[in-house]
């Protein structure tokens, strides 16, 4: 039978195939519109089980931000021509939408579907690497910043004993610059609290180890050595945790000091209460 030149431009168009590709699932199909869909399906999950071990290396973050709910999404892709493809860029819109929409918390068979149903059509291999959702309570406050081209993304929670102060720009603009000093320096942990022991104890042997290699150390009396040991350690907390770290905005002050003046001014009790990072492939 004789296929159109409409109905391969028509298929062309659903699936994203090549036009002889289109052509040849038509006439298979008897000009089937639906079974020659389904055909170049099949043979597009054939050609991504076939790239699965493909490392996926490149891709995007995706934030969305809806009724005190945040989601952030990686999906990761083989290149970066194809994290750059509107296609792509639409899916993890969807997939953070659907996410919000159904109340989903981790990833599940609905959500890979829709990313093998690109992965078929675009034949790269693809993958939802990861999911995150937070929560923020009426007194709490959530805000997001995404790296200029979606390498980076960071979700903060705020909380405030005055939630109505939320509402005023210079409280949400200041939530914005935590959100992107988060992106920036990529913080360890909130504050010290949040660091566990073990890995203190291991940086202390680290810093320990260093002390007794330096031979300009040598022979100091032992309550001089700790004396340098805390203060290596001070030190590197500082610079690991947020709230320690010298603010984006204003390096000689304390992103506590800043957070303290901003509630002053705001009139408010403010906390930062969590904050979430995403790194493309990290």
């Amino acid at each position: 039978m004789g296929i159109s030149a409409g109905d391969v431009k028509r298929l062309r168009e659903k699936t994203g195939a090549g036009m002889m590709e289109c052509k040849n699932a038509l006439v298979e199909s008897g000009g089937d519109m639906d079974q020659a869909e389904k055909r170049l399906k099949e043979k597009g999950l054939a050609a991504v089980e076939k790239r699965m071990d493909r490392a996926t290396n490149e891709g995007k973050v995706f934030v969305k931000i809806r009724d005190q709910t945040a989601v952030l999404v990686e999906l990761a892709s083989e290149t970066d021509f194809v994290a750059r493809n509107p296609e792509f860029i639409a899916l993890g819109g969807l997939l953070a939408d659907r996410i919000l929409d159904r109340g989903y918390t981790e990833a599940n068979e609905e959500l890979r579907g829709l990313v093998t149903d690109l992965a078929t059509k675009i034949r790269e291999n693809l993958s939802l690497r990861r999911l995150q959702v937070v929560r923020a309570e009426a007194n709490q406050y959530l805000t997001q910043y995404i790296h200029g081209d979606g390498s980076i993304g960071v979700v903060v929670k705020l909380q405030a004993d005055k939630p109505q102060v939320f509402l005023q720009d210079a409280v949400k603009d200041f939530a914005f610059s935590i959100a992107l000093h988060v992106a920036a320096f990529n913080p360890a942990a909130l504050d010290r609290t949040k660091i566990q022991s073990e890995f203190l104890q291991e940086q202390k042997a680290i810093f320990r180890k260093q002390l007794e290699g330096d031979e300009k150390l040598a022979g100091k009396p032992q309550a001089v050595l700790d004396q340098i040991l805390q203060g290596k350690l001070t030190k590197y907390l500082s610079d690991i945790c947020l709230m320690e770290q010298g603010y984006v905005k204003e390096e000689k002050i304390s992103v506590a000091k800043a957070l303290a003046d901003c509630g002053k001014q705001a009139g408010a009790d403010l906390q930062i209460v969590e904050y979430l990072y995403f790194k493309v492939g990290a």
